[in-house]
C-alpha cells in the first residue's frame, strides 16, 4: 500500500511537472501566429500532441506489466517525454524565424537515442542474462553517428567526413543488432513475442534511421543550401520520429503486455 501511495504521489507530481514544462514558451513564441498553410509548423504541432499523449499512455500502462518489463515502460515514456518537451521550443522556433532549429534537434536526440538503445538491452535483460558489453556497444556506435551527424550539420566539421563518421556509428549499431551478441542472444534466449519485438525494432531503426541520413545528404551534399530545403527536411524528420519514437515504444509495450499476462497463466 505504501509503495501504490509512493507511486500515485510520484504520477502526480510528474504530471504537473510535464504541464509545467510544456507551459513555459521562449520569449519569441508571445508573436508568432501558426499560419494554416505553414505545414511544417503544423507538423511540428501534430508530432508535439502525438509525443504528449504517448508519454501519458506508456506511464499510466507502467501498472499493467510485470515488475521486469516496467523500466522499459519507464524509459518509452521518457523517450516520448523529451521529445515532446524539445518540439514545442523546435516548432516556436520555426513559426517564429522559418529557421530550422537544428541545435534543439540535436540535444532531442543526443538523450532520446540513446534511450532507444538501452530498450535493446532491457527487453533482452527481462528474459536472458545479457553482457554489459551490448550496453556499450549500443551506446558508443549511437554516439558516433550523432556527434558525427551535429559537427557536419552545424558547420564544425566539412560535411562529408562528418558524414562518412556518423554512417559508421549507423552501421556499427546495425551490427550489433542484427549479427553481433545481442542478435544472437536475442535468438537463443527470447520466446517468440520478445524476438518479434526484436525484429521490429531493429528494422526501425534500419529503415526508419534511414530517413536522417537521407535528409542529411539531399540537405547538404547536393550542392543546395539547406535553408532551400528546410521545409521538406523538418517535414520528413517529424514523420520519421512518430515511427523511431512512438511506433518504437508501442512495440516495446506490445511485448510487454503480451509477456506480462502469459506470466499470469
Amino acid at each position: 500500500m505504501k509503495l501504490n501511495s509512493i507511486w500515485s504521489r510520484g504520477k502526480a507530481a510528474l504530471g504537473s511537472s510535464v504541464l509545467l514544462a510544456l507551459s513555459s514558451t521562449p520569449a519569441w513564441a508571445s508573436s508568432s501566429v501558426l499560419k494554416q498553410d505553414d505545414f511544417v509548423g503544423i507538423s511540428f504541432w501534430l508530432i508535439s500532441m502525438a509525443l504528449i499523449a504517448s508519454t501519458a499512455f506508456f506511464f499510466l500502462e507502467r501498472d499493467r506489466v510485470s515488475a521486469k518489463w516496467k523500466t522499459s515502460l519507464t524509459v518509452s515514456g521518457l523517450v516520448t517525454l523529451i521529445a515532446a518537451v524539445h518540439y514545442f521550443y523546435m516548432r516556436d522556433v520555426w513559426v517564429a524565424t522559418g529557421s530550422t532549429p537544428t541545435v534543439f534537434r540535436y540535444i532531442d536526440w543526443l538523450i532520446t537515442v540513446p534511450l532507444l538503445m538501452i530498450e535493446f538491452y532491457l527487453i533482452l535483460a527481462a528474459i536472458a542474462k545479457v553482457p554489459g558489453g551490448v550496453f556499450w556497444r549500443l551506446m558508443i556506435g549511437t554516439l558516433v553517428m550523432l556527434v558525427g551527424g551535429y559537427v557536419g550539420e552545424a558547420g564544425y566539421a566539412p560535411v562529408w567526413p562528418a558524414f562518412i563518421v556518423g554512417m559508421i556509428g549507423w552501421f556499427y549499431i546495425l551490427y550489433e543488432i542484427f549479427a553481433g551478441e545481442a542478435s544472437k542472444i536475442n535468438a537463443a534466449s527470447a520466446p517468440p513475442s520478445v524476438q518479434s519485438a526484436f525484429s521490429l525494432m531493429r528494422w526501425i531503426v534500419t529503415i526508419g534511421w534511414a530517413i536522417y541520413p537521407i535528409g542529411y545528404f539531399f540537405g547538404y551534399l547536393t550542392g543546395s543550401s539547406p535553408a532551400s530545403s528546410a521545409a521538406a527536411l523538418n517535414i520528413i524528420y517529424n514523420l520519421a520520429d512518430v515511427l523511431n519514437k512512438i511506433a518504437f515504444g508501442l512495440i516495446i509495450w506490445k511485448v510487454a503486455v503480451t509477456e506480462s499476462e502469459a506470466s499470469k497463466h
